[in-house]
């Protein structure tokens, strides 16, 4: 899943975040352009572009911005809402078509360099973006409006040849499956606050569902990158802990915390398709 940085046809995309504790720290930056005298006020559109350039100005692969940074960034997201962006539930992306009887999911590119990009999904009621990861990413998510089902996942380490008092059964995972701890298993909705992952930790692989339509401000740093080697996205299939071994006994929380992970290639039935951004419009500054 991949975003374009032109993206204007039918393309494969990138997708957004969940709320976590902070990790790692880059530099702290300021607080934004002091705005010329007699001047007009920039946009929520622009304020946001100016504050990601700089929360992401020192940023790359697995470097996460200071906690300051974090906050700040999240605020500007949380003071944007649908109208800001020139969208509405009227819109194209959310009407049923009558001939499939089904919708596509539909990416608004924004903004996009090689520090991080900005875009917004729109998912038509029942419209899912499966399990995937966000590799060295930090991202932000921010609901505009409407309802969605998340479910995030963070790696978990299972130490070999642990003894009886390990939280983990004395046993090599299955081949090609990974134990993963639920993060977020929730509804999520527009007065939701905007939600971040991280490189490691917060819910870094998610999937999206649609309850009813709805449409979510994404910004990730760094970006995807097929140039960068681990930098592409990979899917997933998740099973229940137990599926895998019968003894949940040793798992801590019981088995609902708990599921594997297995890679899988892109689903063929999940499509996206990229759309002009009709917003405010945003200058380099």
């Amino acid at each position: 899943m991949r975003v374009e940085a032109a993206l204007a046809e039918q393309g494969p995309v990138a997708a957004g975040g969940l709320v976590p504790e902070s990790p790692l720290q880059a530099p702290r930056k300021g607080r934004g352009r002091q705005k010329k005298v007699g001047s007009t006020a920039p946009s929520a559109v622009q304020r946001l572009l100016e504050a990601c350039k700089e929360v992401f100005a020192d940023g790359g692969a697995g470097i996460v911005p200071s906690p300051d940074n974090v906050e700040w960034l999240r605020s500007v997201l949380g003071n944007i809402g649908a109208s800001d962006v020139g969208l509405t539930q009227n819109a194209s992306y959310f009407q049923q078509d009558e001939s499939t009887g089904s919708l596509p999911i539909t990416y608004l590119h924004i903004y996009e360099c090689d520090k991080f990009s900005i875009g917004i999904f729109c998912l038509p009621p029942s419209g899912v973006i499966p399990l995937h990861n966000h590799p060295g990413m930090t991202v932000f998510s921010k609901i505009l409006f409407g309802s969605m089902h998340i479910k995030s996942y963070d790696w978990i380490n299972v130490p070999h040849n642990t003894d009886k008092s390990s939280n983990f059964v004395h046993s090599t995972p299955p081949p090609g499956l990974r134990l993963a701890k639920v993060k977020t298993d929730a509804i999520f909705n527009e007065s939701s606050t905007t939600s971040v992952l991280y490189p490691e930790e917060g819910g870094n692989m998610h999937c999206f569902t649609a309850r009813t339509s709805c449409a979510v401000l994404d910004v990730l740093g760094p970006p995807y990158s097929i140039a960068e080697e681990g930098r592409d996205c990979t899917y997933y299939r998740d099973y229940p802990y137990d599926s895998c071994y019968g003894d949940i006994n040793t798992m801590p929380n019981g088995n609902g915390a708990y599921a594997w992970l297995e890679e899988k290639e892109e689903p063929n039935d999940f499509v996206v398709v990229g759309a002009k951004y009709n917003g405010p419009k945003i200058l380099e500054q």
